[in-house]
């Protein structure tokens, strides 16, 4: 099939099926004769996967490190997900009968208590998306160690040291805008560095979902905002921006 027949088929339109193609998470082959994607019968499955995984709740960076994990299981994946979904769906139950009760009692057809009120409002995060992440996103931390241990002492400490250096001089440079030119110039200086030192290429998507767990993990939060109050944040917009543009 090709990139149109994939998108009326799917309902994902032909520019996003070109930028999964672009990051490396979904590169059909090519057909001989026009150069134009086909898509087999394997990518389609491969791109149901990426949905499944959307619909969870993933991002683009996680989907394609888990995907790729050579421990990655397909059987589990689709257990995990059914999980995942279920738990939304359980979710969801709870907040629609919240809400017909809140119409109700707002027309005064019936009394909801205070703990009624907030009935299916689950703050945190969906616990299967940790077990995700266990199963198959550790392949960046994984290969970071392996790099460094393979470092000798002072190598290590060579890296340890430039990367001191490096959070501190972005700590200086947090109250400016994120899309700024100082600000950009740091996010490639970064972006370089994590390249050549980390043993993990990451890519666009992986770096801008990296910037993405300084926020919403609160041990990166703690260690990054070290720094400098807010760095966190300003450094997961930074590096978002300079993913969109480059």
């Amino acid at each position: 099939m090709n990139t149109n027949e994939v998108a009326v088929l799917t309902g994902v339109s032909v520019r996003t099926l070109h930028h999964y193609d672009k990051i490396g998470l979904l590169s059909p082959g090519r057909n001989r004769d026009n150069d134009y994607r086909e898509y087999t019968e394997n990518d389609l499955d491969m791109l149901q996967q990426i949905l499944f995984f959307k619909a969870c709740g993933f991002s683009l960076a996680e989907i394609k490190m888990m995907l790729t994990s050579p421990s990655f299981d397909r059987d589990k994946a689709f257990v995990l997900q059914k999980k995942y979904l279920m738990h939304e769906k359980e979710r969801i139950d709870a907040m629609l009968d919240t809400l017909e009760k809140t119409i109700r009692s707002w027309k005064g057809e019936q009394e909801m208590t205070q703990k009624e009120k907030f009935a299916g409002f689950v703050m945190g995060d969906n616990p299967y998306e940790e077990e995700a992440r266990r199963l198959w996103g550790e392949e960046a931390v994984n290969e970071f160690n392996t790099k460094i241990n393979s470092l000798s002492p002072r190598e290590q400490n060579a890296v340890a040291e430039n990367m001191e250096e490096l959070f501190l001089e972005l700590g200086k440079i947090r109250l400016e805008e994120p899309d700024s030119l100082v600000a950009q110039d740091a996010m490639n200086k970064m972006y370089q560095f994590f390249n050549k030192n980390f043993g993990y290429h990451y890519s666009l998507e992986a770096f801008a979902g990296l910037g993405e767990l300084y926020v919403k993990d609160e041990r990166f939060l703690k260690n990054i905002d070290h720094y400098g109050e807010g760095l966190s944040v300003f450094l997961s917009r930074a590096m978002k921006i300079y993913a969109e543009n480059h």
